[in-house]
């Protein structure tokens, strides 16, 4: 093989390969780990956190006329010295709150 054909094949592998990369960060979804942590971070601007969990397969929700596909997780906050548990609603692809809301356990 000459050098033109390898430098053509080689550039050519990178296009390709650069092109498969684009699409597949397009298509793929965050995973429920990458979304926990994103949510942790977010909430640990308001202070600590005492514990965590979310459901590793997603579900669907309605919220203002809209359906998402999301990840439902939980976390626990201390506040003023009392546990407090907040229950979330995380998009599948972005890892972005949709909803979260105090409960009352």
């Amino acid at each position: 093989m000459s050098i033109r054909n390898t430098v053509l094949a080689f550039g050519a592998g990178i296009v390709v390969g650069y092109i498969a990369k684009q699409q597949m960060d397009k298509y793929q979804e965050t995973t429920p780990e990458a979304v926990l942590e994103r949510v942790k971070d977010t909430f640990r601007k308001s202070g600590p956190i005492s514990g965590s969990w979310i459901y590793m397969k997603p579900e669907q929700i309605e919220k203002n006329s809209l359906t998402y596909t999301v990840y439902r997780g939980g976390i626990t906050r201390n506040i003023d010295g009392e546990n407090k548990q907040f229950e979330f609603y995380a998009d599948v692809k972005t890892g972005m709150v949709i909803d979260a809301v105090q409960t009352n356990i």
